[in-house]
């Protein structure tokens, strides 16, 4: 930032320049204008030709050619008009070369503040901030996701009406698991763009996955406002085809994923529907290759049981959460499927079609780590007091049989 005002510093200095360059001439030109009416000669020459009419009227009496009463006439005219010519001609004195100068210093102020008030307006301050918290992070030796994170939040109560402020905030904490935040910073977003039918599809998306992926009244009119301005929207499709596809109606999931990849420019996520189609058809009997599709992704069956010394600890109807997320923990969860404790011990087969969204899947990644929870209040999040049970990781591909999950711990 002091490189930014600097720069804006040295801009200002040809301004300041050129106002303050009048002051430094003003005494020779001054003296320059008083020269020229002091030896100007237009009262000399009118004298002249006074003089020379005036011989001329004395000439013309002493030959006769006009008596004295029409010369005294014609000499009180010559008098008059002589006297018209000098008043006419006469200067007015000139100002001293200091008039003005306080004038000046008030000019410079009033353009040096005019100038940081516009730029702090209409200027990019707050996305140069943005960029320096960034680079910040990214050249910091213990530069985190949780770090940029802190940054960007920093910026957030500084500039709260900079909406690349939340445009930054929003996919970092959707890829960091903090779902809720990731609401309230597109719900931010949307208060200062418009309701924008990207960003409502966005939060209609998010809005699905916190609830379970299911379709509550809050989504639901979200949804319906997205389709009515735009019924071709990628990821207001996809995420109706992947309700339709949690609850059995494996033909609607196909037919919303097939509109969904009409209207897409992203071929990654055009690819990962295309595998969501085929694990729809293939639950329906369908053989993937009548509908032009052999390629299914990666899959990875999971066997999940409970750890007896727990079992007085859970409800029959609590949450089981089923979660495959890539080792490092960079990405959104790559594959979540839920159940009931009620289900256990169960058996379930994690692929592309249980991505939360078509960019972060299975297909992308050669490596997991398994996380299985039960949640009683049936939040996305882990809450204090959750069980839970861990395996990885674990290599796609190379896995023999259902890799084992036992919910065995307990969330601090």
């Amino acid at each position: 930032m002091n490189l930014l005002w600097i720069a804006l510093g040295l801009l200002l200095l040809p301004a300041l320049w050129l106002i303050v360059l009048p002051l430094r001439r003003a005494a020779e030109v001054h003296d320059a204008q008083q020269a020229y009416e002091t030896e100007q000669r237009d009262e000399a020459q009118n004298v002249a030709v006074y003089r020379r009419r005036l011989a001329s009227l004395e000439a013309a009496r002493e030959r006769g050619e006009i008596d004295a009463t029409r010369f005294e006439e014609s000499r009180l005219e010559l008098d008059r008009s002589l006297l018209e010519d000098t008043e006419a001609r006469r200067h007015s004195p000139l100002k001293s070369p200091r008039a003005g100068r306080v004038l000046v210093p008030v000019l410079l102020v009033v353009l040096v503040v005019t100038s940081l008030v516009w730029y702090q307006r209409e200027g990019a301050e707050g996305d140069l901030a943005l960029f320096a918290a960034r680079q910040e992070v990214a050249n910091s030796p213990g530069g985190s996701l949780p770090m940029l994170i802190e940054r960007f939040e920093e910026q957030a109560e500084r500039q709260p009406g900079n909406p690349k402020v939340w445009l930054s905030l929003f996919p970092l904490y959707r890829d960091s698991g903090q779902f809720e935040k990731a609401i309230a910073a597109l719900e931010q977003l949307i208060e200062l763009e418009g309701r924008q039918v990207n960003l409502l599809a966005q939060l209609a998306q998010m809005e699905f996955f916190v609830a379970n992926r299911t379709l509550t009244d809050d989504v639901q009119m979200l949804v319906e406002e997205v389709l009515e301005q735009d019924p071709r929207q990628p990821t207001v499709l996809s995420m109706l085809g992947l309700e339709a596809f949690d609850h059995g109606r494996y033909e609607e999931a196909i037919d919303y994923w097939r509109r969904a990849i009409a209207g897409m420019n992203n071929p990654d996520s055009a690819e990962a529907l295309r595998n969501g189609i085929a694990a729809a058809q293939q639950r329906l009997g369908i053989e993937p290759e009548e509908a032009g599709s052999g390629n299914e992704g990666p899959s990875l069956n999971v066997s999940v049981s409970l750890a007896e010394r727990l079992r007085s600890q859970v409800s029959e109807g609590d949450t089981v959460f089923v979660v495959a997320r890539d080792v490092k923990s960079e990405l959104p969860p790559l594959a979540i499927e839920r159940a009931t404790v009620a289900d256990l011990p169960f058996e379930v087969t994690l692929d592309d079609s249980d991505a939360m969204a078509p960019v972060a899947s299975l297909s992308k990644v050669d490596e997991v780590n398994l996380t299985v929870r039960i949640s009683p209040s049936g939040q996305a999040m882990p809450q204090p007091g959750d069980l839970i049970g861990r395996a990885g990781p674990v290599t796609l591909g190379d896995v023999q049989g259902p890799v084992s999950v036992v919910i065995d711990g307990i969330v601090d």
